[in-house]
């Protein structure tokens, strides 16, 4: 538990345990106010991103901490005037925390190796952990629990989020079934889904991929969608796109097979009229405004249990 790469690097113990104290900071916000007094966090931004800066800055800021922006297109790094290696071992001088956003999973594991503090994975092209975390907190808070419960995933599944989403709902207890087109451009990759598996076997849970959405939606308690053009997605494929998953698109129809009470999900940027239709996402089964807000929870607690790890905070 020395970094936050992908959800596999803690135990589920380790999981639950820092959801607990996420749940704690949103309702104890007070009781957290001097956790990162005179504390630092670097955030490297080679991908742009709304939520992830605002609801990292917010946080320390609210945790009485300090958060600097570094943006790579505009420095030395960026440029490749200067090596991950360099660039990690200087800062690690300075910061008590690095958090990056980047393209390549192997940069930021370069970034771990090399860091003398800890190091959060806020997404790459192979997994988004904050994310995963703060939609855990999210249907912990709507649900009251996560064993047992079903998690239905729609759409483009070889992506970040849903890689991410297979290893949370192993490792917590929860059944996911992953709606998707066939084919290994659209499906989640062989050796994520062989890890998730892994998970699933010691706590009884299951993981199926398939490419009926009904099927994959019957009885969910939380459907869950993403974008279909992710920033890599060039804008020419865009009808290509539609064509592909509008079988996946959450729209009342889909939602009606899911259980009673059953929630919408989607990490945003959220387009309407493409992975879910307005009635869903505007209506009132759709939690992604307090998905949204529980990043900043959800991190806070990471950042907090980091730092205890490596022992520097009681």
């Amino acid at each position: 538990m020395n970094h936050l790469l992908t959800l596999s690097d803690w135990t589920p113990g380790d999981i639950m345990k820092t959801l607990d104290m996420a749940r704690d900071i949103k309702a104890h916000p007070d009781k957290y106010a001097g956790a990162m007094n005179r504390r630092t966090l670097l955030m490297i931004f080679e991908k742009p991103s709304l939520r992830t800066r605002i609801s990292f800055e917010t946080g320390m800021t609210r945790m009485g901490g300090h958060a600097i922006y570094y943006d790579m297109s505009t420095s030395p790094m960026g440029a490749g005037k200067e090596t991950l290696h360099d660039t990690v071992k200087t800062a690690a001088r300075y910061v008590d925390l690095i958090m990056a956003r980047l393209f390549k999973h192997a940069h930021i594991i370069e970034f771990a190796q090399h860091s003398d503090v800890p190091v959060i994975n806020a997404l790459t092209d192979y997994a988004h952990p904050c994310q995963i975390m703060a939609d855990l907190l999210t249907i912990l808070e709507k649900k009251g629990r996560l064993k047992g419960l079903k998690v239905a995933y729609m759409g483009d599944s070889n992506n970040n989020v849903t890689h991410s989403l297979m290893l949370g709902c192993a490792m917590t207890g929860a059944d996911i079934s992953i709606g998707c087109p066939e084919g290994t451009d659209y499906e989640p990759r062989k050796d994520v889904f062989d890890e998730a598996r892994r998970f699933a076997s010691d706590l009884g849970t299951t993981i199926t991929i398939t490419h009926d959405a009904g099927e994959a939606a019957d009885g969910a308690d939380v459907i869950y969608t993403d974008s279909w053009m992710s920033y890599h997605i060039p804008k020419s494929k865009l009808d290509e796109r539609i064509s592909l998953f509008k079988p996946y698109q959450v729209n009342p129809d889909l939602m009606s097979k899911a259980a009673s009470g059953a929630i919408f999900m989607n990490c945003l940027p959220a387009m309407r009229g493409y992975e879910q239709t307005e009635e869903v996402i505007d209506g009132p089964q759709s939690v992604v405004f307090d998905q949204a807000e529980n990043r900043m929870h959800a991190q806070n607690a990471i950042m907090i249990s980091l730092l205890k790890n490596a022992g520097r905070m009681e």
